[in-house]
């Protein structure tokens, strides 16, 4: 489906689903970010290139800058290691990010993270499941996920 795209001058700070709603992304970001939020495309070539990519089976990682202004503290440092250490092709559970990011008791807490991020698919959340291998919740839905993670070739 659709993504709705968002970046400032520092990076991609926002990747959002259909299913989110267009009017409340956009109000998040006049919110959270700045009252005037701009169409601006061609800031999103690079970004809607690499997705295209990544859609299409060519890429594996995502090199474009991100910025993380919508997550701080322990969900800003799990979703870092998300990013960075699991890869395509390869899931983790919510233990093992917890674990990864240094507090392996806080699995809860990782699970908020993934919920709460705000740049899915380029840093992806898509990747973890429950410690039963079930997928758990997404944000994009289950069937999001569950196509992302077929596209991976995770069975």
């Amino acid at each position: 489906g659709r993504l709705l795209l968002a970046a400032t001058p520092a990076g991609l700070v926002r990747v959002a689903f259909a299913s989110e709603g267009e009017d409340a992304v956009l109000q998040e970001l006049a919110d959270r970010i700045s009252p005037r939020v701009l169409p601006l495309p061609q800031r999103l070539d690079e970004t809607a290139r690499e997705l295209d990519e990544y859609f299409g089976g060519r890429r594996r990682r995502f090199d474009v800058p991100l910025d993380w202004q919508l997550s701080s503290g322990f969900r800003r440092d799990v979703l870092s290691h998300l990013a960075v250490d699991v890869d395509y092709g390869h899931t983790t559970s919510y233990a093992g990010l917890a674990s990864l990011a240094g507090s392996p008791r806080a699995v809860r807490a990782v699970g908020t993270a993934c919920a709460t991020n705000p740049i899915p698919v380029v840093v992806p959340c898509h990747r973890v499941v429950r410690s039963d291998g079930t997928m758990g919740r997404y944000r994009g839905g289950e069937e999001a996920k569950h196509a992302l993670l077929e596209l991976e070739g995770v069975r």
